[in-house]
Order: structure tokens, then C-alpha cells, then sequence
């Protein structure tokens, strides 16, 4: 723009020199034509000055010398003619010349004149006396040529200078006013809407620009206010929206230019602040240092436009312990019609991703845990089929007894699954109101038989008076049993196993704790024991089973009765599972 000005200015400045230029050119040639013209009208002013002056010597002469002798001829005429010299400096000479041509007498100005060239001779008759021949110096002429030539130069360097000062203060005149109004469109161009032009003492037309200037930046500025606020309006609805968008939201523009994200998206990318803001997301890079997203941006932008609009592009990419489910999709205009960039949801499948993990073990866990009393009822059974006759009483009923636990067994890990599946349902159960005490005691029963084989004693602590609660019995009591089996997997041999029943009035509610004296529950996985195909393993914690006896525990106490389950474990001192139930009212 700069360059632009400049080559405009240099052109005003040429287009003012080639005025003054022309101009000096047009006063040059008028001041010549008049001073010629002038010269030529005082050259023949002065031959008729010099033809009247011939004439008047002509005749004074004539009349001297018409009378007189001859012999004073002479001395009349030369009298005569030294007057005349004395009298009129610009006559050169006077000669006076006989009818045969013959010189009678020749006066001539004195000597320091002697020499000047006549600039004019003029001859006039003296009737029969013969002719006078006037010389004139043309001194006069030359004096009121000078006189006028100069005069005239004068006049027209005053006009030039005149016409020359015109122009200048006209241009700079008109250059500051136009100066003013460029620095005016500069501040528009600048997006200051609003700005005034206050300029005194300029031409009404100048006046009326401005003031339409003015008009016109004084609705530009109504028009960015309102344009603004609009503007602004719709970008914090948008903001607003994506950042109440549960999902992360990152907007890039065609540079891959991150525009916008939303506070889910910096939580699930571990970004601090705006750090990818105004960034290219091709720059990102995972926990594994790899850049993640590049890739798969690489592989959107070579879809054709239809092919990205049906077909976005979904990934997955690892954080950390995250797992982000990425969707490419593109993003057009209001109008629909011109690509702008796209859009990638973040997805936190975490949760998801782990749940497919644990359902895989899940699977694999039921197909072991149901290949192995498969097996052993088949070996069992086949063999009493076969050779049940060979063998005595005794055996027989220890075949029999090892078939039923198998049995036991695969109809507890049946009916863990059939709970599952009806427990995570919205189905309902029926409840009644029911004596915990009474519940506690017969499924600590239960179990009495499974003490044997671990040399396991179990202590009951109940409060008196303890009130009834509304409540599935054979699901509270399936709940109370899952306690106490794991207790019994897990507890150290000879050792006790503790049951407490008591009440807490500040909370309204009643508290079922099981107590073994096992390795414990490291801190990490407490929070995760109660998640459904769950399971701690390690060296220690090598109990078979399906992960879904906590789960539901946790399902049937706290999505069908209201209650709450917990566990206190310390590693190396044992483990404390428990639930809790509100009081009926």
C-alpha cells in the first residue's frame, strides 16, 4: 500500500511540474510575441518620426534659403543644421543635396558620437532647392524597446510566480486534504469503525466528503457493534455448547489448526491449558511419544468429500491407563457448501476397552472353570458305569461324594451367571420385611461344612435388638454366603473368621461385616474388586472362579436395596468385606 501511495504522489508531483513547465512555456511565448509585436509597431512609429523630422528640416531649410544670396546658402543651411544636431540628440547627420545629387553641406553630431551607424536615413524634398537626408540613431527606439521588453518580462515572471504560488498552495491544499482523508481510511482499514474527521477551513465539496466520510465510518462502527455482539453471542453459544459437550471436542481448520477445544478434550489429551491452541494437531504426541494423530489425518484427507461425510474416520489411540475412541468427521460452513476442516470427538472408552479385556478372561475363566467338574463328573461317572461292581462300599460313596461337590460347584457358578444376568437387569425383586439376626445365623450354617476342610473357625457377634429391614431375603442372604465363601477361599488355616451384626442409629441403617485374617487386598485393587469379571490375581490369589460373585453383592445391595458395600483391607492383616441396609421405617 505504501508503494502504491508513493508511486501516486510521484505522479501528482510529475503531472505539478509539467503545469509549471507548460505554463513557464505558454508566458515565454506570449511575453516574445508581444515584444516582438511591440518592437515591430516602435520600428515603424519611429520611420515615421524620422519622415516627419526629414519633412520639418525639409521645409524650414527651404524656407531659410529661398530668398537668401547664394553665397550665404551655405552658412544659413550649416547654422541651421548644427541647431537642429544641438537640439535633437537622436539625428545623426542632416545632409543637403542639390537637384543634379550633388552634396551642398553635411552636418554630423560632434565627435564622441562620431562613428555611430544610423540606424535609419530618411531624404525629403526642398523643392528646387534640392533634397535633405536625416540620419537617426534609433537611440530611442532601442531605450523604449528595452524599457518595454523588460516591462513585459517583468509583468510575466510576476504572473508566473503568481500562477506558480497558485498552483503549489492549491496542490498542498489539495494534498492535505487528501493526506487527512487517507490517514481517515487507514484507521477504517484498520478496523477502527468510528473514527471522525475534524478538518476546519476546507472547500465546501471537501466538506461534504468528509462529512459523507464520516457517516459512513459512524454506521461501520453501529455495524461492528451489533456485528460483534452477534458474532460473539453465537461463538460463546457455540463455546458453551462444546464445552458442556461431555465427549472432547477438537476443531481444526484445512492447516490442521487447532481453532477450538473443549476442557474434556485438555482433560482426556493431559494438556495443560490452551497448549495445543493454535497448534497443529499433527504435532501431538501420545504417552508412547508416537504422534497419534497423524497418521489418520493423513488418511481423511485423501477421502474424497462425499466419502468423508459418510464415512468418517475412528480410531483408537492409548494415553497413559486411557483408551480414546477418535472421530474424524469434516465441517462445513452455515450454508453447507464450502469445507472449512473437521472435527475429532474424543471418546473416553477406558472403562469399555476393559470391560472387553475382562469379558474375554470372563469367558475363558467360565469355559475352565466349567471343562474342569465336566471332566471330573465324566471321569467319576464313567468309571462307577464301568467298574462301580469292583469296588466296595466305602469307595463308592466317595465317588458319590465327589461327584455331588462337582455338582455343587457347577450348579454355584450356573446360578452366578443367571444372577448376573437378572441382577443387571431393571427387573425387580419382591422384599419383605426380615430378621437379619436369624439370616446371619443360618447362612454362617451353611457354610460350617466347608470349615472342615480348612480347619476354619467362624465367630458371631451380633447386636440385641436389632430391627427388621425390608429386604430379598434369598438375595441378602446369596450376598452374606458370597462373603463368607471368599472368607473360607482366602483365610490362613486355623484360623477365625468374624461376622458382625449391628445397627447404626445416626445413619438408619443396619451393618453386616465378614472379618478374615488373609494376606489382604493391596490399595489399588480395593477400588476395582466389586467390577463385574474383576479379580485379583497373583501368586497368593489363585482361587478359581467367574469375578462375579462381588459384583453381585454390589449389584444386589446398592441397585435393589438401597444399601452400601465396602471393604477394608490392609495387605498382610486380613480383609474386612461388608454391606449396609437402611432400617425400615
Amino acid at each position: 500500500m505504501k508503494e502504491n501511495h508513493r508511486m501516486s504522489f510521484s505522479t501528482q508531483n510529475r503531472l505539478i511540474i509539467f503545469g509549471l513547465i507548460f505554463s513557464t512555456f505558454i508566458i515565454m511565448a506570449i511575453a516574445v510575441f508581444a515584444t516582438l509585436n511591440i518592437q515591430k509597431n516602435l520600428n515603424e512609429s519611429y520611420k515615421n518620426f524620422a519622415q516627419v523630422i526629414s519633412k520639418t528640416i525639409a521645409v524650414e531649410s527651404g524656407d531659410l534659403i529661398k530668398n537668401a544670396p547664394a553665397n550665404k546658402t551655405y552658412e544659413i543651411l550649416k547654422s541651421h543644421s548644427d541647431l537642429i544636431l544641438k537640439s535633437h540628440k537622436d539625428i545623426v547627420f542632416i545632409e543637403f543635396r542639390s537637384l543634379d545629387g550633388g552634396v551642398i553641406y553635411k552636418a554630423q553630431v560632434s565627435d564622441k558620437n562620431e562613428g555611430q551607424a544610423p540606424s535609419i536615413s530618411v531624404s525629403s524634398p526642398m523643392g528646387e532647392n534640392g533634397s535633405v537626408v536625416v540620419g537617426l540613431s534609433g537611440s530611442i527606439v532601442d531605450r523604449v524597446s528595452a524599457t518595454a521588453r523588460a516591462s513585459i518580462l517583468f509583468v510575466f515572471a510576476v504572473i508566473w510566480l503568481v500562477f506558480a504560488f497558485v498552483i503549489l498552495v492549491n496542490t498542498y491544499l489539495i494534498t492535505r486534504e487528501l493526506k487527512i482523508l487517507r490517514d481517515g481510511v487507514r484507521k477504517i482499514s484498520s478496523k477502527n469503525f468510528g473514527y471522525k474527521i475534524e478538518a476546519k477551513e476546507v472547500s465546501e465539496e471537501v466538506q461534504e466528503l468528509f462529512n459523507a466520510f464520516n457517516d459512513m465510518s459512524n454506521k461501520l462502527h453501529l455495524y461492528e457493534e451489533s456485528n460483534v455482539e452477534q458474532l460473539t453471542l453465537e461463538r460463546n453459544k457455540l463455546q458453551a455448547v462444546l464445552m458442556s459437550i461431555a465427549n472432547g471436542v477438537v476443531v481444526c481448520d484445512n492447516n490442521d489448526i487447532v481453532t477450538l477445544i473443549n476442557e474434556h478434550a485438555k482433560t482426556l489429551l493431559e494438556l495443560q491449558d490452551d497448549q495445543l491452541l493454535n497448534s497443529n494437531i499433527n504435532n501431538y504426541v501420545d504417552s508412547d511419544g508416537n504422534y497419534c494423530f497423524n497418521e489418520k489425518i493423513e488418511e481423511y484427507k485423501k477421502l474424497s468429500l462425499e466419502e468423508k461425510s459418510s464415512k468418517p474416520v475412528i480410531f483408537n489411540i492409548k494415553l497413559s491407563d486411557k483408551t480414546l475412541k477418535s472421530i474424524i468427521s469434516p465441517m462445513f460452513t452455515q450454508s453447507g457448501h464450502e469445507y472449512v476442516g473437521y472435527i475429532i470427538v474424543l471418546i473416553d472408552i477406558t472403562r469399555e476397552a476393559e470391560m472387553d479385556v475382562m469379558k474375554s478372561q470372563f469367558i475363558s475363566n467360565v469355559s475352565h472353570e466349567l471343562r474342569t467338574p465336566v471332566t471330573v463328573l465324566r471321569s467319576y461317572i464313567d468309571t462307577l458305569y464301568s467298574m462301580g461292581n469292583e469296588f466296595d462300599y466305602e469307595t463308592q460313596k466317595e465317588f458319590i461324594g465327589t461327584i455331588n461337590t462337582e455338582i455343587i460347584r457347577l450348579n454355584n457358578m450356573v446360578n452366578d451367571i443367571l444372577d448376573f444376568s437378572r441382577l443387571d437387569s431393571n427387573a425387580k425383586i419382591e422384599k419383605s420385611e426380615t430378621d437379619l439376626s436369624n439370616l446371619v445365623d443360618v447362612c454362617v450354617n451353611e457354610v460350617q461344612a466347608l470349615l472342615k476342610d480348612h480347619n476354619l473357625k467362624i465367630k458371631v457377634e451380633k447386636e440385641d435388638n436389632i430391627p427388621l429391614v425390608m429386604c430379598n431375603y434369598d438375595a441378602i442372604a446369596r450376598a452374606l454366603t458370597n462373603y463368607l465363601s471368599n472368607a473360607i477361599k482366602y483365610a490362613p488355616q486355623n484360623s477365625i473368621i468374624k461376622v458382625r451384626l449391628y445397627k447404626e442409629p445416626e445413619n438408619n441403617q443396619v451393618v453386616v461385616t465378614v472379618r478374615d485374617e488373609g494376606i489382604g487386598i493391596a490399595p489399588e485393587f480395593q477400588k476395582k474388586i466389586f467390577e463385574r469379571f474383576y479379580r485379583v490375581e497373583n501368586k497368593t490369589h489363585s482361587v478359581k472362579g467367574t469375578g462375579l460373585g462381588l459384583h453381585l453383592v454390589k449389584t444386589t445391595i446398592e441397585k435393589h436395596h438401597n444399601g452400601n458395600v465396602f471393604v477394608n483391607s490392609v495387605p498382610e492383616h486380613g480383609s474386612t468385606f461388608g454391606f449396609t441396609l437402611p432400617i425400615t421405617e
